[in-house]
């Protein structure tokens, strides 16, 4: 599959009895790998147990269903422009901004924004993280690229850069084309400890 990375919004009924989600209440989500990427399908988890699938899903993980609230009021918080920087930044499907696109996604997790639902190891070596932003319910499949511990302090700067509006989308793709693979930062911190 050539697509690196994916949004996909929460349900707001049963994908399989089509009956309403109701808010608080349990729920199981899982994504299905279809030809042009990821189809998600959100169900009561009675439903989820009693279908009977030919098929395995790409990720699947319980949960509780949290119907969209109306915001009362803006608050001028960078969490907030980091996801929607992320957003932006998916929809725009440029490969040069793997590297930036992960650290938003990681900044995101640790900031209780996006938690991982899932990571799975694809044939090519590859690994696809499932994100799941905790408030808004969209699901999130972003490259593992693999950064390099000596390229994350520069991959951090660009995203601070675009978040302060220092550097344009154009600036940090140049920048980002240049960034190698290996060893990733996280696997760096296990090899040491």
């Amino acid at each position: 599959m050539s697509q690196e990375w994916n949004i996909k919004s929460r349900g707001h009924v049963c994908s399989i009895c089509e009956k309403p989600l109701v808010d608080k209440t349990p729920m199981v989500s899982a994504l299905k790998e279809v030809p042009n990427g990821y189809e998600r399908l959100d169900c009561h988890p009675e439903c989820w147990k009693a279908q009977e699938r030919d098929w395995t899903p790409f990720s699947q993980w319980d949960g509780v269903y949290l119907a969209p609230q109306k915001e009362t009021k803006q608050e001028p918080l960078k969490k907030e422009d980091a996801g929607e920087l992320l957003r932006q930044l998916i929809t725009m499907d440029d490969p040069a901004m793997k590297n930036v696109i992960y650290v938003l996604a990681v900044m995101l997790e640790r900031s209780k924004i996006l938690v991982e639902r899932d990571q799975k190891e694809l044939e090519d070596g590859s690994i696809r993280r499932v994100y799941e932003d905790r408030k808004q319910g969209d699901t999130f499949v972003i490259l593992d690229p693999r950064l390099r511990l000596e390229n994350l302090a520069e991959v951090q700067g660009q995203v601070v850069a675009l978040l302060s509006g220092t550097k344009t989308l154009g600036e940090v793709a140049e920048e980002g084309e240049g960034q190698g693979e290996g060893v990733s930062a996280g696997e760096a911190d296990t090899q040491t400890a």
